[in-house]
């Protein structure tokens, strides 16, 4: 079987543009968009072209290495252009730190290099970009095989929004875990989440997982309550799109209901997510700015107006987990648990 792995690379690189699965058209039709210029790539990552943390960080890392190439050899020009896109893709998404935290990487690179010719910033450039994207991949795997270890054989998963491989550089952190469970010889059935209101659940992780063969039953996002209260959820496993100093976790809107449904019926709830989308800068997750999407996003549905006329909306597109509700974080360094002091990680037995 030709796999979702083996075949969908969510985001690419050819040096003459950042190449995107375009998700939005998912799962009707798979086509790439080529983006030339640094506008592109943030016009890609706001109208939700790439999403998901660590693809956008992925992205924002091409879309850099991608306006050195077009920017001129002169070294105050090479500059503005090279600081101009920082600015313009850093401004795409305020929510996932993945994002800027690709962007400070890139830009380290580019002032250590200061006096270096343009050529030689542009490989670099180049090679970090892609040193990025394969250490997400290798990021994943080494999350999926952590978590494999907490899931048990025979689990039925519940999984909310899209963390497997169009969300990364491939492979996944909440389907990584999954992934890596089956790989480990674990029999696993998965429960996603429709994920309103855009759908990424019904529309992305639904597709993903079928398409690798797993067993995945799709629910409407306020179905969760009842399967757990039935005793048919196992644990539930979900992304991240910041994590802050004490473990508070932003994710997809809809996370922060399944975690305290999840702890009202005693199942474990895991976050699973790379190091870079941690933020120790951040003390907790009042801190962590949520972005507000457009209301057409709740009033419409495929082209057609489902909301009367008149109505307000309030369009969130992340809550955030406070940490009490987080059985445990799992990273490519290990399995972890918010300390109880609130200041850091600490390996959990």
């Amino acid at each position: 079987m030709t796999t979702t792995l083996d075949a969908i690379h969510p985001v690419a690189y050819d040096g003459d543009a950042v190449i995107l699965l375009d998700q939005r058209l998912l799962p009707g039709r798979e086509e790439y968009l080529r983006c030339h210029t640094a506008a592109d790539v943030a016009a890609g990552i706001r109208d939700m072209v790439v999403r998901g943390a660590p693809a956008i960080g992925i992205t924002a890392a091409y879309g850099i290495a991608l306006a050195a190439h077009r920017a001129p050899d002169a070294a105050a020009g090479f500059a503005t252009a090279v600081e101009d896109a920082a600015r313009i893709i850093g401004a795409s998404r305020p929510t996932a730190v993945n994002l800027h935290w690709a962007i400070a990487r890139m830009m380290g690179r580019f002032h250590a290099m200061a006096g270096a010719g343009a050529d030689a910033i542009r490989a670099a450039f180049d090679a970090e970009a892609r040193d990025i994207h394969d250490e997400d991949v290798a990021m994943n795997r080494a999350i999926g095989r952590h978590g494999a270890a907490l899931i048990p054989d025979g689990a039925t998963v519940l999984t909310h929004c899209n963390a497997g491989a169009l969300a990364t550089g491939g492979y996944g952190t909440a389907l990584g875990v999954i992934r890596g469970a089956r790989e480990a010889g674990k029999s696993v059935r998965i429960i996603a989440c429709e994920t309103r209101p855009y759908l990424q659940g019904a529309r992305l992780t639904a597709w993903e997982l079928v398409r690798d063969g797993f067993d995945v039953t799709l629910i409407t996002d306020n179905a969760a309550g009842a399967l757990m209260a039935k005793g048919l959820v196992t644990c539930c496993v979900v992304g991240a799109d910041r994590i802050t100093a004490n473990g508070d976790t932003a994710n997809k809107i809809g996370t922060y209901t399944h975690a305290v449904l999840a702890t009202r019926h005693a199942i474990p709830f895991y976050v699973a997510a790379p190091s870079s989308t941690l933020d120790p800068t951040l003390p907790d997750g009042s801190f962590i700015p949520i972005e507000e999407r457009s209301a057409d996003e709740v009033l419409y549905l495929q082209g057609h107006r489902v909301a009367a006329e008149g109505v307000k909306v309030i369009n969130p597109s992340f809550d955030v987990t406070p940490w009490s509700l987080i059985t445990a974080i799992i990273t490519e360094r290990g399995v972890h648990r918010p300390g109880p002091l609130g200041y850091g990680f600490t390996r959990q037995p």
